[in-house]
């Protein structure tokens, strides 16, 4: 389980390491985000991530697959959903599973192709102690846009630790607050 978590981190720390060294503007997103916001406030309230997400423009996409590629990574585009809706992940090599991988999510387009909102930009986020990270609102926002099993339990986990509260139910549209609001009123799930 151990040499799992450090495999994760590691690849993050891969990764980011490669877009600063390019000039790659991003941020990390996902669990990972959670798990750093969290960290801030309660290491010991961290939760394992199983993978990296990153937030990357389109006209960066380029350049950071360059970057990528030159640390190692190697780009598959997997068909989701839609017919023409492909997912862009970098993995370690060319035997490793989608999980093993570097999950890119594109600034300013639909989240996930259900989505009612557009992903953040990368300004949108701060500079943690190795890597950026997206803003706590912002990663708020994409959690809830989400809204899987495993959003509410990273948001629970943010409840938890005091980073957000029902006053934050003020800052979505209606969708985004009542789904806020639902897992304030259930903490038990």
């Amino acid at each position: 389980m151990v040499l799992a978590v450090e495999r994760v981190r590691e690849r993050l720390l891969r990764a980011s390491a490669a877009l600063e060294a390019a000039g790659v503007p991003y941020a990390v997103i996902g669990d990972s985000a959670v798990a750093a916001w969290v960290a801030r406030v309660h290491p010991s309230a961290v939760r394992n991530s199983k993978d990296v997400a990153i937030l990357l423009r389109r006209s960066n996409l380029s350049a950071a697959t360059r970057a990528f590629e030159a640390v190692g990574f190697v780009q598959r585009h997997v068909q989701v959903n839609e017919p023409a809706k492909y997912h862009i992940v970098f993995l370690e090599n060319q035997e490793s599973k989608l999980r093993d991988g570097v999950h890119i999510v594109l600034a300013g387009e639909k989240i996930w192709p259900d989505s009612s909102i557009d992903s953040p930009d990368v300004t949108e986020s701060e500079k943690f102690e190795h890597f950026r990270v997206l803003s706590l609102e912002p990663l708020v926002r994409m959690q809830l846009a989400r809204f899987r099993t495993e959003n509410a339990v990273n948001l629970r986990d943010m409840i938890d630790v005091g980073l957000i509260d029902e006053l934050w139910t003020a800052r979505f549209p209606a969708e985004l607050a009542s789904r806020l609001q639902h897992i304030i009123d259930t903490p038990d799930g």
